[in-house]
């Protein structure tokens, strides 16, 4: 009896939750009436189609080359993606795999539909983004939003006289117009965005969506009209159309691109407006000197004030709120959310040059102690034999089958040379080709376990920290030095002793420290890793977490 697996998917416009179980329940029905085995089930809930970065796809797809089914059942090809260059993935690897395509819509999916279906779902993309486009131009040009909301103001619900609710209507909300001009009066007059993001938090008054104020929040960036000192529509101006979003095709994550500004739409909103030009203008006036200053130490804007990255910029968190720890004053680290926001009660502060030392140390001193390495050889050596066996029986096992698969097709060939056919010689060849395919797929992608340990090797690890620390003294080396010590530390995490010194947690990579170790940049396989991890809690070895 053949073996199915149905997907099944919807996106967010104008479905529901229910259209899910809609879809999988046709597909049982479907599956049923032909006498298939159903396996499994798989689903992406409000997902869009233009991307496989899909838990629910990418699952299907692992299973699908692991042998778990001969079939894919879905409503309809666009279920499975509306990608030409995505779909057409999908089906290469599918039939790879041995794995039949069926719709309920298009039947069996064959080259045809691929690419007359995928050129038709790449085409209804292409023409739904121009046509909500073309939608949200018409409601700037009517003084009306283009999807969103800003501060300060507040969405108006109501109904036309056809009965449908007109969309895109927004008013001046008095209290929080209150505050844009507080926040626009207080940074003219000299107030920074980080003193005033303090005060409103220390107040109690929220931002946008509920959120605390941050100094970005407030600054935002001019170039993209972003951030309430650069929104225009305080000055009743609406502008549409400065950047467009893209989604990158390896991530499935939008990015922005601005857009040249004669294809900015503007409209003029004058029943919007919050401050007047002279506030703007004085507002105006003391970012270009704030930017003007930063360009004349070197950089550009305030991008240009930037500190150069030191050894761990990035890595260190706050261990009372999780936000990050940076620079705060002359070479001190603290804690981002207590400096900008106030919102974290972690005052604790700690110079960067003595946290960088103490992790060194600890890099150099605590680490794989020579005593504790051994009983993890041990341990390590042992579960790596038994992965060994089991290996080599799962391999053994799968040579069996695809000789005696082959041997299989022999026969038939033979027998159909000899004048033999019947409907079922045709049906077992077919089998027997598609169960050779996904074998001697399994067999080239198998890989033996990670290697053994040398028992030598905290020593091997303690002579190669010691060059680390050397190259970090040598202009030439320094830049590599700086990146492979930083590959050993997952995270440091900062919080308070009862005393108020700092108490450091270091999160290491256990899978970089031992492939330093035996003299490789990075872990030999991802298995590696998952080995080591689970054997360090068994040996009671430790080096992924450190309390310094």
């Amino acid at each position: 009896m053949p073996t199915v697996a149905l997907y099944a998917r919807y996106s967010s416009d104008h479905q529901r939750d229910a259209s899910i179980e809609d879809q999988l329940r046709i597909c049982r029905e479907r599956a049923h009436r032909e006498g298939w085995r159903i396996i499994d089930s798989y689903s992406d809930r409000s997902i869009s189609g233009a991307s496989l970065i899909r838990p629910g796809i990418q699952a299907l797809m692992a299973d699908a080359q692991a042998g778990r089914f001969d079939i894919v059942l879905a409503e309809s090809l666009d279920r499975i993606s509306r990608d030409q260059e995505d779909i057409a993935g999908v089906y290469k690897r599918l039939t790879f795999a041995g794995v039949r395509m069926v719709t309920l819509s298009e039947g069996e999916i064959n080259e045809l539909h691929i690419g007359l279906k995928g050129t038709m779902g790449a085409l209804y993309l292409k023409d739904l983004a121009d046509k909500t486009r073309r939608g949200l131009r018409g409601r700037i040009e009517h003084g009306k939003s283009g999807g969103g909301n800003s501060y300060g103001y507040r969405i108006v619900r109501r109904v036309g006289p056809d009965g449908e609710p007109i969309r895109g209507e927004r008013e001046i909300d008095p209290e929080e117009a209150r505050i844009v001009r507080r926040i626009f009066t207080d940074y003219a007059k000299g107030k920074s965005p980080r003193a005033i993001a303090h005060e409103l938090n220390a107040e109690g008054i929220e931002g946008l969506r509920g959120r605390a104020w941050g100094p970005s929040t407030i600054n935002g960036n001019p170039k993209r009209g972003n951030g309430i000192l650069n929104n225009e529509l305080y000055i009743g101006r609406l502008v549409w159309n400065r950047q467009r979003f893209l989604k990158d095709p390896d991530t499935g994550k939008r990015v922005s691109r601005l857009n040249p500004k004669s294809e900015w739409i503007i409209q003029e909103v004058p029943e919007l407006r919050i401050i007047d030009d002279d506030l703007w203008q004085a507002v105006k006036e003391r970012q270009a000197i704030i930017r003007e200053r930063y360009a004349s130490k070197g950089g550009k804007g305030l991008a240009g004030a930037r500190r150069k990255k030191h050894l761990f910029s990035g890595l260190i968190k706050c261990g009372c709120c999780g936000g990050g720890y940076s620079i705060v004053y002359r070479g001190m680290l603290g804690c981002s959310s207590h400096k900008n926001k106030g919102t974290c009660s972690n005052t604790t502060r700690i110079p960067r040059r003595e946290l960088e030392q103490r992790i060194l140390e600890a890099l150099r001193e605590h680490l794989m102690k020579p005593e504790l390495f051994e009983e993890f050889c041990e341990e390590y050596t042992r579960e790596m034999n038994r992965l060994r066996m089991q290996a080599a029986a799962e391999i053994t096992s799968k040579q069996e089958r695809l000789e005696k698969a082959q041997r299989g097709i022999r026969k038939i060939i033979e027998a159909i040379k000899e004048g033999y056919r019947t409907p079922q010689m045709k049906d077992e060849l077919f089998a027997l080709e598609e169960l050779k395919a996904r074998l001697t797929y399994e067999l080239e992608q198998a890989e033996e376990p990670p290697a053994l340990l040398h028992p030598n090797m905290a020593q091997e690890y303690h002579r190669r920290i010691d060059g680390l620390f050397k190259a970090l003294n040598d202009e030439e080396t320094r830049l590599e030095a700086h990146e492979d010590i930083r590959a050993l530390v997952g995270q440091i995490i900062v919080s308070p002793r009862e005393n108020g010194e700092p108490e450091l947690l270091l999160k290491g990579d256990l899978a970089s420290i031992l492939s330093l170790a035996a003299g490789k940049k990075t872990p030999a396989h991802p298995q590696d890793e998952r080995v080591l991890l689970a054997m360090v809690a068994g040996a009671g070895f430790e080096p992924a977490t450190f309390r310094l």
